[in-house]
């Protein structure tokens, strides 16, 4: 399961970071998903290998401009592109009737079937042979939720040590019972695939969470998570200056959610634009880094854009090549 940040900064852009937009990559599969879509997404699309022929679904968060403002412009070039496939759209209420006005007043032309699900509560959206994706709602100024990628195809590896003791040789048998089907041998003993199939890995489990002020409303989805990915907009000090009314959430309250909850990786971004990549600045990241550093003990990445990273079978994260081009 790979993870490309196509945007990390809030509300506005900055000279190194775009608005709001990630795509992830399904298991063992080209299809991706696209989690929000702020101005400029299709632009950082064309410094990654993901194709829009090849997207599978879309997730919005919320409404907010900075995070769906550049759908209407990608969904133009999907078609351009070539896409005959259906394209779900999962989003809260009127993100649908925004990229609809903008469709209709601009006479964009798509001809593929275009098919918007109003996300509203905590539900399974989708179950595949690949994942299942999940709604948690979240609190901000505006309906906003994080959605879960939980993989369900796991492959259980196959105990070739207690196959060769029970005599048993490498050809289609061994396909068969990696399947989990039952064997009957030539000499019409009955074999249980369980028995010579190591047990199911935990499956890989991640979080995208849309802004919100509250971390702990995510408790049940990340009894189990590998990767929780959600904003750390401010650091505590500026969050309490800016007032509560802003809905966000600091570095310190969401490393602190994180700790208690025991995921073993912690991956921040959505930050103010105020915050600069520049270590001599005043309102350096870095402030970020080491606030939410000071409650979380697990991994903790500060993402970049174009920045990708790769949720291995075994639960590990793992830092992939960097897209931005030198």
């Amino acid at each position: 399961m790979k993870i490309t940040f196509l945007g990390t900064s809030s509300g506005v852009p900055t000279k190194t970071r775009n608005m709001s937009g990630l795509a992830l990559g399904h298991p063992d599969s080209k299809k991706w998903s696209l989690i929000d879509c702020a101005e400029g997404t299709q632009q950082q699309l064309l410094n990654t290998p993901f194709s829009l022929t090849k997207l599978d679904s879309i997730f919005i968060t919320h409404i907010h401009g900075d995070h769906c403002y550049g759908l209407p412009g990608l969904l133009g070039s999907a078609q351009m592109a070539g896409r005959t496939k259906k394209l779900i759209v999962f989003a809260p209420e009127g993100v649908e009737a925004f990229v609809l006005a903008a469709i209709n007043n601009t006479q964009l032309y798509i001809d593929y079937k275009l098919e918007f699900i109003t996300v509203s509560s905590a539900t399974t959206l989708v179950t595949t042979d690949k994942l299942e994706i999940r709604s948690w709602p979240l609190s901000h100024r505006v309906p906003s939720f994080a959605y879960q990628f939980i993989e369900t195809d796991i492959d259980q590896a196959l105990n070739t040590q207690k196959l060769a003791e029970a005599g048993i040789k490498p050809g289609p048998t061994y396909a068969l019972i990696k399947k989990g089907l039952p064997v009957t041998l030539d000499d019409g003993t009955k074999l249980d695939a369980q028995r010579f199939l190591f047990p199911p890995r935990a499956p890989r489990n991640i979080i995208v969470s849309g802004d919100n002020d509250t971390p702990s409303l995510l408790n049940q989805a990340a009894s189990n998570a590998d990767v929780l990915i959600h904003e750390a907009t401010y650091t505590e000090e500026t969050l309490l200056k800016v007032g509560e009314g802003r809905q966000h959430c600091s570095a310190k309250r969401i490393a602190s959610f994180a700790q208690a909850a025991s995921i073993p990786y912690l991956l921040l971004t959505h930050f103010s634009a105020r915050y600069h990549d520049s270590l001599d600045s005043k309102n350096s990241i870095a402030a970020i880094f080491d606030e939410a550093r000071q409650q979380y003990q697990g991994k903790l990445i500060l993402a970049r854009d174009l920045n990708s990273y790769q949720l291995m079978a075994d639960g590990t994260l793992i830092t992939i090549e960097d897209n931005c081009p030198a």
